[in-house]
């Protein structure tokens, strides 16, 4: 019995070390080595960030939205400024008629041709007019900010488009080795029972442990796909592309100790804010215009122009200035009801302030305990990693050796791969939390 199960063993050493040479040691340090299914044009993220900015539908309706807000200024602003114009009029009438219905007055009609130019010009209306341009001005600082946080939102959307796509990549690397080295082991076992050194039994658990590891190649490659398609879409292409994304190497630090000045820093940096911050002084300053509805408006006028075709009882030119007070008396409550809704969307814009400072707060706090949650899974991970790879060796010479099973061998590699698994997600989790964490407090790139 010990002669035979000597034999055994030589010749499973003989069979499995050759094998084992073939097997890849461990996962590479970095996807940007893996070799792509297929050439691709290569992508940095920077490149990926500028193609986004340049083509992405989003960054383009915030700077258009924006532009719509600076055209409302001017359009404020020309209430200050004089409104001249031209007018040409030819009449003919019946010599000496009037106007005889639909109104009070019955002015005399003489046919004539004239020409002549009209200006208008506001001398004051107790700062209604400026709170209006104030208020626009208002507005269209909200709406830069705006479409400052709508490009900061494409960048984050890109930059963890990216890294799933890394992430993904690099899970189809680990699925692709699994499958590898099952299907080495399957050969390997499949050479013993057929030399009546094994059983049919172990041969159907390593058949089966195969299936899995295609199995998880086939989601692992579907994962990728699907990523790079996500990535595509927020490039602004329409259709899928075949990157073969570089990633850029860098040391991992370690988050920051207190999150503090971190919800300091995103209060006074986020554009949200900022734009929150010129709606309330938008609402305020449109809220004073509605209140100044209620005050006088004085403005000046002035015609001067000739009739070269006229009756005899008109001169052949004219001219004249005027000055012009109206004074609101009573129009059905309109004005105070306009000033009332001003004030009420006056505070509903403090509110709004108010909930965007504590949501911002809370998401830079949830950002930093997931980046230092992330941080300490690295190490865990990469414990599990060594320790998974020593017990799949363990087990595998146990087996070799007949002194352990083929349940305890399968267990002991589908811990390998689990672990790997791990590994590899911990590394990009911890990048993606770092990218989140940066953008909560808009931190420069």
């Amino acid at each position: 019995m010990r002669r035979t199960l000597l034999a055994f063993g030589i010749f499973s050493i003989s069979i499995c070390t050759p094998l084992r040479a073939q097997m890849p040691a461990s996962l590479p340090a970095s996807p940007a080595s893996y070799p792509p299914a297929s050439a691709g044009k290569e992508l940095t993220l920077a490149q990926a960030e500028a193609f986004a900015l340049k083509n992405n539908p989003q960054i383009t309706i915030g700077k258009l939205r924006a532009l719509v807000a600076h055209q409302y200024v001017r359009e404020a602003r020309s209430s200050l400024l004089p409104n001249a114009y031209l007018s040409v009029t030819a009449v003919d009438s019946n010599p000496g008629s009037r106007l005889s219905a639909g109104g009070l007055n019955n002015p005399i009609l003489f046919p004539r041709a004239a020409a002549g130019a009209t200006v208008n010009q506001l001398i004051t209306d107790f700062g209604r007019s400026t709170n209006l341009l104030s208020s626009s001005e208002s507005q269209a600082k909200a709406e830069d900010q705006n479409a400052i946080a709508a490009t900061a939102q494409i960048l984050l959307a890109v930059d963890q488009s990216f890294y799933n796509v890394l992430e993904t990549k690099a899970l189809v690397a680990v699925a692709s080795q699994t499958v590898d080295s099952r299907q080495l082991f399957v050969d390997k076992i499949k050479a013993l029972t057929d030399a009546k050194l094994k059983s049919d039994l172990d041969l159907s658990f390593a058949r089966v442990d195969l299936a899995r590891g295609k199995l998880l190649l086939l989601e692992a490659q579907n994962n990728y796909q699907t990523s790079l398609a996500s990535l595509s879409a927020i490039l602004g292409y329409p259709d899928e592309q075949n990157f073969q994304l570089v990633e850029e190497q860098a040391a991992i630090a370690p988050p920051a100790l207190d999150v503090l000045p971190l919800i300091q820093q995103a209060l006074l940096q986020r554009p949200e804010v900022a734009a929150l911050q010129n709606e309330v002084a938008a609402a305020q300053k449109f809220s004073s215009a509605e209140h100044d509805l209620q005050r006088p408006t004085i403005s000046a006028l002035g015609v001067v122009g000739e009739a070269p075709v006229r009756d005899n009882h008109i001169p052949n030119w004219y001219g004249a200035v005027g000055l012009n007070i109206n004074i609101p008396i009573f129009n059905g409550f309109l004005f105070s009801a306009r000033a009332k809704a001003a004030d009420l969307q006056t505070d509903v814009n403090r509110q709004r302030l108010a909930g965007l400072r504590n949501n911002i707060a809370r998401d830079v706090r949830t950002s930093w305990q997931d980046t230092n949650r992330a941080y300490e899974r690295l190490s865990v991970t990469q414990q599990l990693r060594e320790q998974a790879g020593l017990a799949l060796d363990l087990a595998q010479s146990r087996y070799n050796l007949g002194l352990g099973s083929i349940v305890e061998f399968s267990q002991a590699e589908l811990q390998k791969t689990e672990a790997e698994i791990a590994d590899t997600d911990a590394r990009y989790q911890y990048r993606l939390t770092q990218i989140v964490l940066a953008y909560t407090i808009s931190a420069p790139k």
